[in-house]
């Protein structure tokens, strides 16, 4: 009996030395766990043994997450990839087209304002998106309708763009006056200040839409179609040889001249006051001399550009459209202004033509 009690009295020890180490080791754990879960103020309360095993058991519990995730895990992590939507341009095919410049810029035009001579076209009568490039005719039609630019307007539910989802910080129900809104759409390519001025326009927006088509055929644009005044829409498109003739009629306007290669404005809105920049990086640049500008963006135009500019004592039109890249048509510029330059220098001819059938 005697050997038997000890025995048993021994399992018992056993077993309460299991029930302790286990517990032992849970323990640590379960208060990493709390500690966790409680805010970081609490943790300060926390007795010094906790504090001392908290380190240790941190790193212990993140390395294993770590290894469960990405190592060990049952099925791999997948990361769905959703490709950026091809440009129109792309599309064609119109980016395989080669150029001596090496342009981002599938399509591209550069005339002598003065001669009309054309010293680089690539793909120059292909149609496409011209996104808010369209703001340039919206500016025009307004300007040469010598409508009151101190009259009000509001921004309203209208004008909120329900195609692309942009945003604004015209909130609906901000007051400007028109002037303030040509401004705005010229310099920073605002769509709502834009469309509000369609929507303004005496008979409406549809007859303003009809006014920029008429205005389009009387300028000989014959590949230009728009269907509203912002951009936002794909169907408003056009080919880089009318561009060109847009460009060359905006710039015989002084107000466009101004609005459009302005570096900055600011407009009150209530008690805020909001300071808008210009779209293009180049107005702020000394070593350009910018008469025009304009550019755009929307993923089936690519990044666009329209200016007027002297360059090597000549004044050129040039256009850049479906460009890949977001400074690429600013870089497609430079290219063709230290073309211009360099040929100047050395009294050569200027001509860079490549597939003009687009």
């Amino acid at each position: 009996m005697h050997h038997r009690h000890r025995a048993a009295v021994s399992r018992f020890l056993g077993l309460l030395g299991l029930v302790v180490v286990s517990t032992a080791m849970a323990l640590p754990a379960a208060q990493a766990g709390e500690r966790a879960k409680a805010p970081a103020k609490k943790q300060h309360a926390t007795s010094s043994a906790s504090k001392r095993a908290v380190p240790t058991r941190k790193v212990a519990v993140r390395t294993k997450a770590v290894r469960v995730t990405a190592k060990t895990a049952k099925a791999p992590t997948r990361v769905a990839f959703v490709p950026a939507p091809q440009s129109f341009g792309q599309l064609a095919g119109l980016h395989e087209v080669s150029d001596p410049l090496d342009l981002k810029s599938s399509v591209a035009l550069v005339i002598d304002q003065d001669t009309k001579e054309v010293l680089l076209s690539k793909n120059d009568h292909a149609v496409l998106p011209i996104a808010s490039l369209t703001k340039l005719m919206t500016g025009l039609l307004i300007s040469q309708a010598k409508l009151p630019m101190e009259e009000p307007i509001t921004i309203t539910q209208d004008d909120v763009d329900t195609e692309k989802g942009s945003r604004s910080r015209l909130t609906v129900g901000t007051t400007l006056t028109r002037g303030e809104l040509l401004h705005l759409a010229l310099m920073s390519s605002e769509n709502r200040a834009a469309h509000a001025l369609g929507r303004t326009y005496p008979g409406g927006l549809e007859t303003f839409v009809g006014l920029m088509n008429n205005k389009a055929r009387q300028l000989g644009m014959t590949d230009t179609r728009y269907v509203e005044p912002t951009g936002l829409s794909s169907r408003n498109q056009s080919s880089a040889r009318d561009l060109a003739t847009l460009v060359n009629v905006a710039h015989g306007d002084p107000l466009l001249r101004e609005l459009s290669t302005s570096p900055s404005y600011e407009v009150a809105v209530g008690a805020r006051t909001l300071q808008y920049n210009n779209t293009n990086g180049l107005v702020k640049n000394p070593t350009w001399d910018i008469g025009l500008q304009k550019t755009g963006y929307i993923s089936e135009a690519g990044r666009c550009l329209v200016m007027q500019a002297q360059v090597a004592g000549r004044k050129l039109i040039m256009v850049f459209l479906d460009s890949a890249g977001k400074f690429s048509r600013l870089g497609d510029a430079e290219r063709v202004r230290h073309w211009v330059e360099s040929k100047a220098s050395l009294g050569a001819p200027l001509h860079a033509r490549v597939n003009t059938d687009g």
